[in-house]
């Protein structure tokens, strides 16, 4: 299940447990709550669709972990949110920051292809 198409909402809950979890904190749901200016029980129901699909591992009232399902997916969205962060800052000269606002807003919506030809525009540039 872990493969099926996630969400924006899901992807930005995937990338607030990563976060957190990167500054060597446990996610808690009072964590990601405060991280993504949500309710608690808006976190339990998105917690409950990761666990579903097996990126999620959050046992009632204790910390929440990403699966390495889900170490995978997290680093997946990062690398698109890097990649794009240059793509608009560096290719196109927009400033940093708004380059990584858009980004952080597209990142979510491009297809595989499109990121894939991005990198390739980028790579072949550099050269």
């Amino acid at each position: 299940m872990a493969d099926e198409r996630l969400s924006e909402s899901l992807e930005m809950y995937l990338e607030a447990i990563d976060s957190i979890r990167e500054r060597g904190a446990k996610g808690r749901v009072t964590d990601i709550a405060r991280v993504l200016s949500v309710s608690k029980p808006s976190v339990h129901t998105a917690l409950h669709e990761l666990e579903r699909r097996g990126l999620v591992v959050h046992e009632p009232y204790g910390d929440v972990a990403l699966t390495p399902a889900g170490l995978d997916h997290a680093a997946e969205i990062r690398r698109r949110h890097e990649l794009l962060t240059r793509f608009l800052r560096d290719f196109l000269g927009v400033s940093p920051e708004t380059a990584e606002r858009d980004a952080c807003r597209i990142e979510h919506y491009l297809s595989a292809e499109t990121i894939e030809k991005i990198a390739a525009a980028m790579e072949a540039r550099r050269r």
